[in-house]
Formats: structure tokens, sequence, C-alpha cells
């Protein structure tokens, strides 16, 4: 026998197609409305830095930041109420990036100046790729993510290579140059290491000694081959990924339409099982 739903049960499917659904036309329309209202909070956030506009537009920025924080907090609300499994929702990356959104317009009444923080609603935008249904860029942010957690040791052990180098280098400027330099202290000195290995050279400290400045060059020239390993690393998985591994029969993902990888059992996007035809 058929079960029938009850009307807090449709309300709630309603509210869910519309809020999670991209694929109807209300769905498709509340999420574009969402990323035009996420754009102009952060606009003003942007605006309300600028003295002269602040200044001038204080009061009607700080009643929109308000008004669109109190319509973030409905929908975020909705969400929850809407979805079968909130706490799948509230716990998701994307959950809470919406809660954090809200959170420092409230804060500004305990914390002043946290309202500025209101700017990481900028992270909502990463919901253009789900909203416009763009498989194709989809698809290979699941790949560069996959080739960046296969990288991941590597670069762990590149890091902690970096550190130890710059930890020796720096402590032998140290002596070296001296606290006459601007070298004042050992952790002074690896900080001047490391912005010279990055290629940032803030100008700050610099070797003022013929031996101090030789080792500042073998620094430098270091710097360059250090900074294209970590790109390399991942540019090669990326490689061996995008080589052997290929779609399974051009079959896609039932809940996000990424292409599937071959014998998978679940999609590598969204971790959905997958269904065989």
């Amino acid at each position: 026998m058929r079960e029938v739903k009850s009307k807090f049960d449709i309300l709630r499917q309603k509210i869910y197609i519309i809020i999670y659904g991209a694929n109807t036309f209300a769905g498709r329309l509340f999420d574009l409305i969402l990323l035009g209202v996420i754009l102009l909070s952060v606009l003003l956030v942007m605006l309300e830095s600028v003295e002269r506009l602040d200044a001038q537009y204080h009061d009607f920025i700080i009643i929109s930041e308000w008004i669109i924080t109190i319509f973030f907090t409905i929908e975020y609300i909705l969400r929850i109420f809407s979805n079968r499994k909130p706490w799948s929702y509230i716990f998701s990356f994307y959950g809470i990036v919406d809660l954090i959104s809200i959170l420092p317009m409230y804060l500004s009444f305990i914390i002043p100046g946290s309202r500025m923080l209101s700017v990481i609603r900028a992270l909502r935008l990463l919901r253009l790729f789900g909203i416009l249904n763009l498989v194709h860029f989809t698809g290979q942010e699941s790949k560069l993510k996959l080739a960046i957690k296969a990288s991941r040791t590597k670069i762990i052990v590149f890091v902690y290579f970096i550190l130890i180098v710059s930890i020796l280098l720096g402590s032998i400027m140290y002596v070296v140059e001296g606290k006459e330099s601007g070298f004042t202290s050992i952790p002074t000195s690896i900080y001047w290491c490391i912005v010279t290995l990055t290629t940032v050279g803030y100008g700050d400290i610099a070797p003022v000694t013929t031996l101090g400045q030789i080792i500042a060059s073998f620094i430098m020239i270091m710097g360059y081959g250090i900074i294209a390993v970590p790109t390399g690393i991942v540019t090669a998985e990326f490689s061996n990924m995008k080589n052997n591994i290929k779609p399974n029969d051009g079959k896609k993902c039932v809940s996000c339409k990424s292409e599937v990888v071959k014998d998978a059992s679940f999609c590598h996007h969204c971790g959905e099982k997958i269904r065989n035809a």
C-alpha cells in the first residue's frame, strides 16, 4: 500500500527541491539569487573597509548586511529543516561554511570589528560548480583533489626537508653576520632564510659580509628550484591519473553526474554507491 505523506513531509520535500535541487526551475532560480546575494554581501564588506564610503553610507551598509545575514540565517535553518540527514549537512564542508558566514554579524555584538570576517561568505561562491552543473569542471576538481591527496606524503617530506635546511642555513647566517647586520637571533635568521628561500625578499634584513652574501646568493638560487618541486610532484600525480584512470564506458554518477572511475564501487566525488546498469 502506498504511503500517504503528511502536509509536513510535503512541505519539507518542496523546500528541499527548491534549496538543494539545481535541476528544477525554482531550484536554479533560488541558487542564482543566492549567488547574487553572496556577491552583494562580499561587496558591502569591501566597501565598508573604505573609510570615505563607510562615513557616507555607514547606516545603509550596516542595515543591508543585517538583512543579508537574516536571509542567510533563514536559508541555513531551512537547509537543516528540509534535509532528511541534517547532521550530514551541518558537518559537511558547505554546512560549516554556511554557518561561519552568518556568525560574524552576530559576534559583532561581543567582538567589535568581527563583522569584517563576513567576507568569508565568498567561499559560498564555490556552489557555482554544482548550481550550473558544470560536470567537466567538477570532474577536473575531483582529479586535482585526488592528485594532491596522492602527493601529500611526498610534499610533507619535502616541506620537512626545507624546514631543516632553513634551520641550518639560518643558524649559519646568525654566526656569520651577527647582531650588527640585523641577524639578532637564530629565529630571526631562520625567518630571513625562509623569506629568501621562497624568493619573497622583504629586504628588512640583508647580509653585509662577503661570506654572508655568498651564502645568500646560494639560498636565492636554490629557492628557484625549490619552488618548482611541489608543483612538479602534483603535476606528475595528475598526469599519472590522467593516463592510468579511464572512465567506465562513459558512465556517470547518478547523484553528482561526475565521470565514474573504472571498476569503482563508489563515486570518487560524492561517495554515492555506483549502480550497475
